[in-house]
């Protein structure tokens, strides 16, 4: 059984200044929401973290920025954030963009004990500056070296007690691979079942990934509300 927390607030107890933080999410989808307020409420600063986005103004991510608890932002979106946009211009944020699927395979090889990889993206760019470059086939490859965490934060919409996870759909995102790549990995759940209560063709993080759960609601916002113009 996986230790079980009764707060937020105590889940990212292992937090502190310094840490280096994986959070899962994908613009406002499937973002650990609860554990990131746990940590604006615990005043963790000096943070590196690493996530595709930093949330908006005024939800995810982008709370932590507000409160100047971000040194540095490994990411690879950061286009709905104004806040971000300002503390960059200002000096104030260390920024590491990363094209979006080397981000996903950095995170995926240092779950997966991979130290480093080739990839063709970023090549000739401003990205491959100071890298390792190899040519295969008569292409060059930039060499990107894997990422891993102090901490994981993701999200799931069910968990069992061993720790096995199901996201909802598009939720799903970067959950999985950022569970993989931390020491402790926390995961958020909306509902929390006994063990065998999930059907184990359909887990989608096993349970050797997660270190402690936490269960509760969210309040979903959506990031950019579209609809349909009526005729």
């Amino acid at each position: 059984m996986k230790k079980i927390y009764t707060t937020f607030q105590e889940a990212v107890k292992e937090i502190r200044d310094h840490s280096t933080v994986m959070v899962g999410g994908f613009g406002l989808v499937g973002i650990p929401e609860n554990l990131i307020l746990g940590i604006v409420e615990s005043g963790a600063k000096h943070l590196t973290v690493i996530s595709n986005n930093c949330g908006v103004d005024d939800w995810g991510l982008g709370l932590l920025l507000e409160n100047k608890q971000i040194d540095k932002m490994i990411g690879s979106y950061v286009g709905e954030n104004k806040e971000f946009e300002r503390q960059v211009l200002a000096g104030e944020l260390e920024v590491e963009l990363t094209p979006q699927g080397s981000l996903a395979e950095k995170i995926r090889a240092g779950g997966a004990g991979i130290p480093a990889f080739y990839t063709p993206a970023g090549v000739g760019t401003p990205i491959a500056e100071g890298k390792e470059i190899r040519e295969f086939d008569g292409r060059e490859y930039v060499l990107e070296e894997a990422l891993t965490a102090d901490v994981s934060l993701v999200r799931a919409a069910r968990a069992d007690r061993f720790g096995n996870l199901v996201y909802n759909k598009t939720a799903r995102n970067f959950n999985p691979e950022i569970a993989a790549a931390g020491k402790v990995t926390i995961a958020e759940v909306e509902e929390l079942v006994d063990p065998g209560e999930l059907d184990g063709d359909h887990i989608h993080t096993p349970g050797i990934y997660v270190q402690g759960l936490v269960e509760g609601q969210q309040e979903k916002r959506i990031e950019r509300l579209t609809v349909r113009q009526e005729a």
